[in-house]
């Protein structure tokens, strides 16, 4: 097994085991809007999976949590670009919950190793 450590204590941004990488990420920097909070978040994502030996590639689910759920229309448009080629778009799901001040986005992810 191997762990990621994350940002807060406590929390792993990343969990290797048996092959399947668990991960999580948020925008570093709490930007201003969602479509940089996306991009900088699915940027700390790239990191995260690439650290666990993985990668967009090889990514088999995924969760978005938004602050808002009327953000899903700006949010896809990034995350679209970001996911690229149709052999690395996972099975995913996009929940509005409430988030921790300033944070419009989190992801969440389950992929295996490259």
């Amino acid at each position: 097994m191997k762990r990621i450590a994350g940002g807060a204590k406590g929390r792993c941004a990343a969990v290797e085991s048996d092959g399947i990488v668990y991960a999580v990420a948020t925008d570093p920097v709490c930007a201003s809007g969602i479509a940089a909070q996306t991009r900088n978040t699915l940027q700390e994502l790239d990191r995260v999976l690439a650290e666990a030996g993985s990668g967009k590639a090889g990514l088999l689910q995924a969760t978005v949590y938004l602050s808002d759920i009327t953000y899903k229309p700006e949010m896809d448009m990034v995350w679209n670009a970001w996911v690229g080629a149709e052999e690395n778009w996972p099975q995913r799901a996009c929940v509005g919950v409430d988030l921790e001040a300033g944070y419009l986005i989190e992801v969440v992810v389950t992929a295996k190793v490259l």
